[in-house]
């Protein structure tokens, strides 16, 4: 339903997706359909990967191997990176509710081509999105039991349940299984806020996706808006802050550690500062800007690279500016120079790096810069 909502209101993604589930390991006599649907007033799409009639593949169930099977497969990194740290969520909230390691889950209800493209095709979409911050409705609890691998569980499954924690449920007098583990795991990856920003926004894009089931007196139907920001160059987005103090590693490993953290994705920036602690011991304060999707990545190369034995996190919203890197090429190469709109106009801005070859010393690289950075300006008008 998260594929075909995003594919109802952005139709162009289709050819993409379906490379990028077929990159993942999707057997070529499995279908990939995307159809019009309409339940009773309500008309939108439906996404579906249907099975061959008979000799059907079956991938394996282990969470660790599926893992390994997208690593290794020609899958772009973005699309890849999504759809993995959307199944380890779901293995940590697995392995949470049976007591294992996550690497040791056995996925029942996902372990089949259509659960894995599905991941697949929710993390090619994600990814294409960009950059933008996700908001979403109270969810539909849901009532009653569901049947699993494990016998009939209460509704929502321990591990929906786990995965739901921190989002705005209710209950609508419906039951059933209203929210699947999967489908969890997709908005915990997000990690939406609780309402749209503020700011005033357009309204860009809609659209729907229907579910297979049938509910009473309600559609089945999973809706997206899309919205970007109306007259202003100026766009909100959600980031993870992470915060502690070193006072017991050799500032030259802090910095190759702190280097290390620069490198990683997901991580925004690294900022370091001095700052005096108890008895006027001299401290290192550092912060990390991260998104929050590669939070918990980022805290385990926290401990991983530096001496901390703790740290602060907390969730923020940034007010960023429209902005995109333009590659300019001249006599000694190419290189890029971002470009930025602001409200008195636009501006360009080259990196030291990109022109530090050039032999005419601060007069060379300064001509250099302004040069590139006019003709970055230049190219993007046209």
């Amino acid at each position: 339903m998260f594929v075909a909502a995003l594919l109802d209101a952005w139709p162009e993604a289709w050819e993409g997706l379906q490379r990028a589930i077929r990159a993942a390991g999707l057997p070529a006599d499995w279908r990939l359909e995307l159809s019009p649907a309409r339940d009773g007033s309500l008309t939108g799409r439906r996404f579906a990967v249907r099975p061959p009639a008979s000799g059907k593949s079956r991938p394996t169930g282990r969470f660790r191997e599926i893992v390994t099977m997208l690593r290794q497969a020609p899958l772009e990194a973005g699309p890849r990176d999504r759809a993995v740290a959307i199944l380890t969520l779901l293995a940590e909230a697995e392995a949470a509710v049976h007591g294992i390691p996550p690497d040791e889950v056995h996925f029942h209800e996902i372990a089949d081509w259509d659960s894995i493209a599905d991941v697949v095709g929710a993390g090619y979409l994600i990814d294409r999105m960009g950059r933008i911050g996700w908001s979403v409705a109270p969810l539909p609890l849901g009532r009653g039991r569901v049947e699993t691998a494990h016998g009939a569980l209460p509704v929502p499954a321990p591990a929906t349940a786990k995965l739901l924690q921190g989002l705005a449920v209710f209950d609508d007098g419906i039951g059933g299984e209203r929210v699947t583990p999967t489908g969890a795991a997709i908005l915990k990856h997000l990690a939406p806020a609780a309402a749209a920003p503020g700011q005033p926004l357009m309204l860009a894009a809609e659209g729907t996706g229907f579910g297979s089931r049938t509910l009473p007196g309600i559609a089945n139907a999973l809706r997206v808006l899309g919205f970007r920001a109306a007259g202003t160059v100026r766009s909100s987005e959600r980031v993870a802050v992470l915060a502690f103090e070193v006072d017991d590693q050799a500032p030259e490993d802090l910095a190759v550690g702190l280097d290390n953290l620069r490198r990683l994705t997901g991580v925004l920036d690294v900022l370091q500062a001095p700052v005096f602690g108890k008895k006027g011991r001299m401290l290192a304060s550092v912060r990390l800007l991260v998104r929050p999707e590669a939070v918990e990545a980022a805290i385990d190369a926290c401990f991983r690279e530096t001496t901390t034995i703790g740290l602060r996190r907390s969730f923020s919203e940034r007010v960023v500016l429209q902005r995109k890197t333009v590659d300019v090429a001249d006599e000694l190469g190419a290189h890029p120079v971002k470009v930025v709109d602001r409200p008195g106009g636009r501006t360009a801005k080259a990196e030291i790096d990109a022109v530090a070859d050039d032999e005419g010393g601060h007069g060379g690289r300064e001509t250099r810069r302004r040069r590139a950075e006019a003709r970055a300006l230049d190219e993007d008008e046209a």
